[in-house]
């Protein structure tokens, strides 16, 4: 699978889009959730960052093959 430097960029730019879009929505919400996520242990912001790495493979495995 070769994925191209447009197409790479283009999901660059999605992400942050989606990323910008709670705190630009509600800061405060961004503040509670932030505070919220310092409060889990490392372990499971390890195991919350694999099912999302998990799931963003899935998803470009089910689209782009």
């Amino acid at each position: 699978m070769s994925i191209s430097w447009p197409d790479f960029a283009a999901a660059l730019g999605l992400l942050l889009v989606i990323e910008g879009l709670l705190p630009f929505l509600d800061p405060a919400g961004m503040r509670r959730v932030l505070a919220a996520v310092s409060d889990h242990t490392d372990k499971a912001l390890r195991i919350a960052g694999a099912a999302s790495m998990l799931a963003g493979v899935v998803v470009l495995w089910l689209f782009r093959s």
